[in-house]
């Protein structure tokens, strides 16, 4: 059993009972099952999981960490901190257009994608009231 895969499954372990639910795969199986859009994993995959053999793959950590309250990095990697460029500042833009950028950013991603859209009809609109 690799580390990676054992420390991934003692965090889902620690994510299930946090949440209230013995971490066990019959129950791993049967809550990921009820709430997984895809095609269902086996009890075998959940027992995978739990035990150190594999890592799901991203959309279906997704759900896991969604299930327990948990982020999805840090269900996968732990609390180690995460390598990131440092933020620019931004001295074109004022605090309050700083703020709405932050909330944009924090918002799931199919929602970023609905804002970008009624970004550009805005902004398709405002050129053709111009010209």
């Amino acid at each position: 059993m690799s580390d990676e895969r054992f420390e991934f499954s003692r965090r889902l372990g620690q994510a299930m009972s946090a949440a209230g639910y013995e971490p066990r795969p019959a129950i791993l199986f049967r809550l990921f099952n009820a709430r997984y859009a895809g095609r269902s994993v086996s009890f075998q995959s959940a027992s995978r999981w739990l035990g150190g053999r594999s890592i799901p793959e991203q959309d279906k950590l997704q759900v896991l960490a969604e299930l327990f309250g948990v982020a999805p990095h840090t269900l996968r990697f732990g609390d180690a901190p995460r390598v990131a460029e440092p933020r620019a500042e931004w001295n074109a833009v004022g605090a309050r257009e700083r703020a709405v950028i932050d909330t944009f950013l924090a918002l799931p991603p199919r929602q970023r994608e609905l804002v970008g859209e009624l970004v550009k009809a805005l902004a398709q609109a405002d050129r053709k009231s111009t010209r």
